[in-house]
């Protein structure tokens, strides 16, 4: 028995309006995000901070992303990326927030998982 995709599926498939499905996430803009929220976010590489921090800026502003002591930065500046991770909710970093990755999704669709 043969199955098929319903029509909308092919209308986007065909089309190329099908995003790959870590971009379907709700995207969160950083100027908007909160202490302690799982967040979504995608912009532009402007600049690595250490081996294992960079800075992403889209129009509302730009944020810390740490990837963890056991990664090192997997991206390039000027690369655009969508991170999905969480907002530090510590009090230090209240008026600098950083938000700790944990998925890396490049332009192309490759995904990179973090520890």
């Amino acid at each position: 028995m043969m199955k098929f995709l319903p029509a909308t599926a092919v209308v986007l498939l065909v089309f190329g309006l099908a995003a790959p499905t870590t971009f379907a996430k709700e995207v969160t803009k950083i100027g908007d995000i909160q202490r302690g929220a799982s967040v979504t976010l995608a912009g532009e590489v402007v600049r690595i901070l250490d081996e294992d921090e960079f800075r992403l800026r889209d129009d509302t502003g730009s944020v810390r992303v740490y990837i963890g002591w056991r990664n090192r930065v997997m991206v390039d500046v000027g690369e655009q990326v969508s991170v999905t991770g969480f907002v530090d909710d510590d009090l230090v970093n209240y008026f600098r927030p950083e938000v700790y990755a944990r998925e890396i999704v490049r332009a192309d669709g490759s995904t990179i998982t973090l520890n």
